[in-house]
């Protein structure tokens, strides 16, 4: 598709509605859930954080691409979203460290959008209706056809999809640090493996499926890690659990975040639910229930743990959703593991809540003193 193309375009919701624009990036067809993003700043980020692989990122601050792309602003080998919606498309950019333009990458990762949608109408209408599929395309016109597109997509519902995003094999990052942690990628994001090289820990990074416990008992890790993903965490527990739970049985401390939050509340029969909506942006309050502290959070979840499956004897809420009072933290009784909703790696978004790697490490610490 050529700079400055003005190709007509639509995106039809499964409820019918329609709305017309501009075709951005790759000409041709796309569908998933359609969620959107608060975030003003960020969007290289989001595009590639592999949370989002199957769904339709609506970005609802009204100028995108403007600052252009950067290689190393990405979380992951490729661009995850299915598609993207925005209000006002910069097909320039003003960034002089920028490596080129926003529609020459999406172009580039095969990502078909649409601009001219007025995002906030439709933030609206999600916000009031609920999440659901929906449709863009820039290679057939028909509303009619479209809308029933959106209806025969796939529900996120039971969607296991971390095996679509996760490495092929165990890949070993170093760090010149004495810790070792084994992490599990069900759609890890380099932000999260940056976090843990700085402080001091080699990580050996493991595929969401498959029998690694020969391996591990070998390597010896000092702790655990389960990371963000995309899909329902009830699809995915069909074959992650036997990995948390051999974890829990070493007895060594285990980090969550997102998916792995939800995997670790699984394995002690704590339920998830889907959400009406979702959490997704880089500006969401989250108090933690320990210090009395608020914390602006970036998030990024359509699921979250069913507060009415508690099980206070297996668990503690540490952190708790200021906006619609879910869970975004907890911290586990019968094994040392802490886990969160949210994204202390915050990338993008504000730093409040990194300290979180830090309280894992010096479990870790602690715990290699009891085995000393």
């Amino acid at each position: 598709m050529s700079l400055y193309s003005r190709d007509k375009a639509i995106i039809a919701l499964s409820d019918g509605t329609v709305e017309h624009g501009y075709a951005i990036g790759k000409k041709g067809t796309t569908g998933g859930e359609l969620c959107f993003n608060t975030s003003m700043v960020g969007y290289q980020e989001i595009f590639t954080d592999p949370s989002y692989y199957g769904q339709l990122m609506m970005m609802t601050y009204p100028h995108i691409g403007n600052y252009g792309t950067m290689s190393r602003d990405d979380e992951a080998r490729r661009v995850m979203i299915a598609g993207l919606i925005v209000r006002s498309f910069s097909w320039e950019h003003s960034n002089s460290q920028a490596d080129g333009n926003l529609q020459q990458y999406l172009e580039r990762n095969e990502v078909v959008g649409i601009t001219g949608i007025d995002t906030r109408k439709l933030v609206r209408h999600i916000r009031s209706k609920g999440v659901m599929n929906a449709v863009i395309s820039s290679d057939e016109l028909d509303e009619e056809r479209l809308v029933q597109k959106a209806r025969d997509w796939d529900d996120m519902v039971g969607l296991e999809l971390a095996t679509e995003v996760t490495r092929d094999e165990p890949q070993t990052v170093h760090s010149d640090g004495p810790f070792k942690v084994a992490a599990f990628d069900y759609g890890i994001k380099q932000s999260i493996i940056d976090n843990f090289v700085k402080r001091g820990c080699t990580l050996r990074i493991f595929p969401a499926k498959g029998d690694f416990r020969e391996e591990l008992e070998q390597w010896n890790p000092d702790g655990f890690f389960f990371s963000n993903g995309p899909g329902d965490p009830d699809a995915t527990a069909k074959y992650a659990l036997d990995i948390v739970d051999y974890a829990k049985e070493t007895g060594k401390p285990i980090f969550g975040i997102c998916l792995g939050h939800q995997l670790m509340a699984l394995s002690e029969g704590i339920s998830t639910k889907k959400m009406f909506v979702g959490h997704r942006g880089a500006n969401h309050p989250v108090k933690n229930l320990d210090t009395g502290l608020v914390e602006i959070t970036t998030q990024n979840h359509g699921f979250a743990v069913d507060e009415e499956a508690l099980d206070e004897s297996r668990v503690d809420i540490t952190h708790k959703n200021l906006n619609d009072g879910t869970i975004e933290g907890l911290r586990f009784k019968n094994f040392p593991g802490i886990s969160v909703q949210y994204h202390p790696e915050a990338s993008p978004g504000p730093h409040d809540s990194r300290y979180l790697f830090n309280q894992f490490m010096d479990m870790i610490k602690e715990g290699k003193k009891e085995m000393a």
